[in-house]
């Protein structure tokens, strides 16, 4: 496991939490629309001070939430504001996503990033989200190596390049009877 993996472990956490908030948004609204129609009215959605409807707020903060907050723009800053007004908890999972990235971004070496790690642990565990303790329990299992990352900022990334790349080759022929013959070929195409 490496950072890139944590990151989108942890990213992938905040989403799941908007998609819940995006889900218990949607029953209240159909039921609203439902009342209406079964009194032959017209469905006006309650619009927010942004103009979206909480639906639209949920499905339209996806990408503000890939961001820095420094980098929103000033439609995306309102809906943060009214989104994590509305849903403290989502501000929180997004702190956490932020603070995560900034240690790994800003972070020099791999003892100064085991401090930082180990405190944001400790927030993971105090904020009691199931997904993001998931996410510390995998940096748990693979401390050792989530560290190295800090030496000389090298991922695995052109490793698993490779390994698509391979699955990729073999998948053209539906497998691998021979594997002598498929490493003598490998080796062939891609040293």
């Amino acid at each position: 496991m490496d950072r890139f993996h944590v990151q989108k472990l942890a990213l992938d956490a905040l989403q799941q939490i908007r998609i819940k908030h995006r889900w218990e948004a949607l029953d209240p609204e159909n039921d609203a629309i439902e009342n209406a129609r079964s009194k032959s009215l017209k469905y006006t959605p309650v619009l927010l001070s942004n103009g979206d409807t909480l639906k639209q707020l949920l499905a339209r903060s996806r990408y503000l939430l890939y961001k820095s907050s420094s980098k929103w723009t000033v439609n995306q800053s309102e809906r943060a504001e009214i989104l994590f007004k509305r849903y403290p908890d989502f501000e929180k999972a997004y702190k956490l996503c932020q603070n995560l990235s900034w240690i790994f971004n800003n972070t020099k070496d791999k003892t100064s990033a085991l401090i930082p790690l180990a405190k944001w642990d400790e927030k993971v565990r105090q904020a009691k989200f199931k997904s993001f303790n998931t996410i510390a329990r995998s940096m748990s299992i693979h401390y050792k190596n989530i560290p190295n990352y800090f030496d000389n900022r090298s991922t695995n990334a052109s490793a698993e390049s490779f390994n698509a790349k391979i699955k990729s080759f073999r998948a053209q022929f539906r497998g691998v009877r021979n594997v002598e013959f498929f490493l003598f070929i490998l080796t062939n195409i891609f040293a």
